[in-house]
């Protein structure tokens, strides 16, 4: 009986198998064709990048990164010998310094702006007529107030640089013994007066000058002197005179006063633009130890 079974299962699997035979073949999704192409072209990729990391540069070329450039001794000493970097001279086809200019004309005061580079100055032209100028402003026909320092201006005179001193034919004036008012006298320049202040002490200034905030429409503008000791005409002060600047920095608040006294020290330089009645004097204070 089983005999009989197992051949009737093998007449049936054979039947089936023929039937199957028979079957048209399925036909291949465009889809799968397309998913076969990026495996591929994946697979190809994945070899180059293995190549890529496996593979030394050398056998595509030595290569280096960029090398500087070191030129030979002596285009370097040639180079050197044109300019000195560390101590600039100026250019030998310049003149050192512009010349004293022969215009009569005559500086009374000057102002100077470092924040700025700018500033102005009060000059009196041949006819004896002071005004002020700043910077670029045309004093007479052809002369142009090209720049401001602290003891000259430079004008542009027709294309040629020329420097213009402050007036220094007026000494500044010297305290009677008797303590009584010295006689009116002319401005003293700020030469005078910058040479006077080499002797005076940090502690005489702070006995012998008083300072109070000066107030125009409710801020500080400046800071009001006032005598309380012969270091005050020492100085070079005079009464009524406002301190409008200090060292270049215009002074527009209480706290510049207190920066003021901050800096009066044994040694200090303090560089003053004080405002005298229509002008303008600066003023250098070089204090000596106490």
């Amino acid at each position: 009986m089983l005999t009989a079974f197992t051949a009737t299962m093998r007449d049936r699997a054979a039947a089936v198998s023929g039937r199957l035979r028979h079957l048209p073949a399925a036909p291949r999704s465009p889809l799968t064709l397309l998913e076969y192409l990026l495996l591929a072209l994946l697979a190809v990729q994945v070899a180059r990048l293995l190549w890529a990391v496996v593979t030394p540069v050398g056998p595509y070329g030595a290569w280096t990164g960029r090398q500087a450039v070191i030129a030979d001794a002596g285009a370097r000493q040639a180079l050197f010998s044109r300019f000195d970097p560390f101590f600039r001279a100026p250019d030998s086809g310049a003149s050192s310094s512009p010349v004293v200019t022969s215009l009569a004309l005559t500086v009374f005061g000057i102002r100077v702006n470092e924040g700025s580079g700018q500033g102005s100055a009060i000059i009196a032209t041949p006819d004896g007529v002071q005004n002020s100028y700043a910077v670029g402003d045309e004093i007479m026909p052809g002369v142009i107030l090209k720049s401001v320092a602290f003891d000259h201006v430079l004008i542009d005179r027709g294309g040629a640089q020329e420097s213009v001193f402050l007036d220094q034919s007026v000494a500044a004036p010297v305290a009677s013994p008797d303590g009584s008012a010295p006689s009116a006298s002319p401005v003293p320049s700020a030469v005078s007066s910058a040479q006077a202040a080499q002797g005076i002490t940090a502690a005489a200034v702070k006995s012998d000058i008083g300072f109070a905030p000066r107030l125009e429409n409710g801020k500080v503008t400046g800071l009001v002197l006032s005598p309380k000791g012969p270091a005050f005409q020492t100085a070079g002060f005079a009464r009524g005179d406002i301190v409008t600047q200090i060292n270049g920095r215009p002074i527009g608040s209480a706290a510049d006063l207190q920066a003021l006294q901050t800096q009066i020290a044994p040694g200090a330089r303090i560089s003053l633009m004080v405002e005298r009645g229509a002008t303008t004097v600066p003023i250098a204070l070089t204090l000596q130890g106490s």
